[in-house]
C-alpha cells in the first residue's frame, strides 16, 4: 500500500484559515461523551449549498486573507458522505486554480473519523486521489475495555473491534499520525493501560484530554493524578519519552500567566468558519444547534448574505481576562488550562460568550501535579545522562 504523504511545499501551519463543512449530522456511533446532542440521519449538506459557500469564501479575499487554509469535514461521521466530500473537494481545487487563488497548493483537507469506514473502497480512492493534501485522524480511546465503555453503536455494543482492524492501514498510509482520546469520569482508572495499549498499536502520539463538561465527581482529580503518576513512571522507566508523546505531559503547563503578555484566547472561535447543511455560518461548530444543550445557536451569516461582521465582532474581542474569573486570572498554575468557547456559552448563566466554564479546574490541577513530577524526574535523568556523557568524553581525552 502506498504511503500517503502531505505536501509541505507552500503550506504554512501557523497561518491557516480553518473552514469547516458540516456535511452530515449522522453517525454510526452514539458515543456517551459526545457533545453533539442533536445528531440525526436527515440533515445532509446539499452540494449546491457547499458550492455557494465556496464561491463566497474564495471571492472575498479581503476577509479571508490567510496564507493557507484547512478545509475540515465533520459530522457526525464525515466518511458517511464520501461521495459528497469528493465532489466538494474537486470543486474547491478547480475554483482555486481558475481564480489563481493563493490557497491553491497551500491547502489541507482534514478529517477526524471514527475509523469504521476507513478501509471502504470509496474512502480509499478519495484518500489516494488527494494524498498530497491530507490529514486524517482516527479516534480510538485505548484498550477494548475503555473504548467500548463510551464509543458504542446505537444499540449499545462497543465499536473497538471494528476500529482497531483499520489502524494498521491508517498508520501505513499516515505514519506518525496521532489519535485523539477523551477521558470521562467512569474511565479514569483505565488511562495508563489505554495509553500503553495505543503505543503498542504503533500510535506514538496520543492526544488525550478530559471532557470540558461538568461531569466530574468527588475524588476524580485524585484518580486522575494517580493514573498520571503511574503513567509518568512507565514512560520514563521504559524510555518511551524518546520517541513517543502523550499530551497530558507538557513543559508549558502549570505556570502563572501575565494578564497582558499571556492574554490570548485559548479557543479559535471567530477566527474559524463553520457551514451547515442550510448554508448558515457559525464562528465554530460548537455554536451550531446540534452542538448545544441549552442555548440557541449563534449564526453569524449565511451563503446568501455573507458574514455579518457586527455579529462576529464579540468573538474577536475574546481573550483570557475578558471571560475568566479573578481566581482564574491570578491562578499560579494557569498556563495550559484549556477551555472550549462553545461550552463556555452553553454552560453560562446567561446567553453570553464571556463567562468561562471552570468544570475542569480540579482536573487541571491534578494534571499539573503529575506533570511537575514527570518533568522533575525526567530532568534529573537527563542531567545524569549528560554528566555521564561528559565523564566518558573526559576519560577518552585522558587515555
Amino acid at each position: 500500500m502506498t504511503q500517503i504523504k502531505e505536501n509541505s511545499g507552500s503550506w504554512q501551519e501557523g497561518m491557516a484559515k480553518s473552514i469547516t463543512f458540516i456535511v452530515t449530522k449522522d453517525c454510526q456511533l452514539a458515543c456517551k461523551y459526545c457533545y453533539l446532542v442533536g445528531k440525526n440521519e436527515k440533515e445532509r449538506m446539499p452540494f449546491d449549498i457547499a458550492k455557494k459557500a465556496i464561491d463566497y469564501v474564495l471571492s472575498n479575499r479581503e476577509m479571508f486573507n490567510e496564507s493557507s487554509v484547512i478545509y475540515d469535514f465533520i459530522g457526525g461521521e464525515p466518511f458517511l458522505e464520501i461521495e459528497l466530500i469528493d465532489k466538494i473537494c474537486d470543486y474547491l481545487k478547480e475554483q482555486m486554480f481558475i481564480l489563481n487563488h493563493p490557497w491553491f497548493n497551500s491547502y489541507r483537507f482534514n478529517f477526524s473519523t471514527n475509523g469504521l469506514l476507513y478501509n471502504d473502497p470509496q474512502v480509499q480512492k478519495y484518500l489516494h486521489k488527494n494524498r498530497t493534501h491530507l490529514s486524517v485522524g482516527i479516534t480510538i480511546d485505548g484498550t477494548k475495555r475503555k473504548h467500548d465503555m463510551n464509543r458504542v453503536y446505537k444499540d449499545g455494543h462497543g465499536s473497538y473491534d471494528d476500529v482497531v482492524k483499520n489502524i494498521p492501514l491508517w498508520l501505513e498510509q499516515f505514519p506518525g499520525s496521532g489519535t485523539k482520546v477523551t477521558v470521562g469520569s467512569a474511565d479514569l482508572p483505565y488511562i495508563v493501560e489505554s495509553v500503553m495499549h495505543l503505543y503498542s498499536l504503533g500510535i506514538k502520539d496520543v492526544n488525550i484530554n478530559v471532557v470540558f463538561e461538568d461531569i466530574w465527581k468527588y475524588g476524580d482529580d485524585v484518580l486522575l493524578e494517580d493514573q498520571l503518576l503511574q503513567l509518568a513512571d512507565i514512560i520514563i522507566d521504559k524510555e518511551l519519552y524518546k520517541d513517543h508523546a502523550c499530551s497530558f505531559f507538557s513543559d508549558f503547563i502549570g505556570n502563572p500567566q501575565d494578564p497582558v503578555l499571556d492574554n490570548q484566547n485559548w479557543c479559535g472561535a471567530g477566527k474559524m468558519l463553520s457551514i451547515d447543511a442550510e448554508g448558515n455560518f457559525y464562528p465554530c461548530t460548537r455554536f451550531a444547534k446540534y452542538s448545544l444543550r441549552s442555548k440557541p445557536p449563534i449564526i453569524i451569516g449565511n451563503i446568501h448574505d455573507g458574514i455579518n461582521t457586527n455579529l462576529l465582532r464579540p468573538f474577536l474581542t475574546l481573550d483570557r481576562c475578558t471571560q475568566s474569573t479573578r481566581e482564574c486570572i491570578e491562578c499560579e498554575i494557569a498556563s495550559g488550562c484549556a477551555w472550549c468557547q462553545g461550552e463556555n456559552y452553553d454552560a453560562a448563566d446567561t446567553p453570553t460568550i464571556f463567562q468561562r466554564a471552570t468544570a475542569i479546574c480540579k482536573m487541571h490541577k491534578a494534571r499539573v501535579h503529575a506533570n511537575n513530577y514527570y518533568w522533575s524526574r525526567l530532568s534529573r535523568i537527563m542531567e545524569k545522562e549528560e554528566l555521564n556523557k561528559l565523564r566518558k568524553e573526559s576519560l577518552r581525552c585522558n587515555i
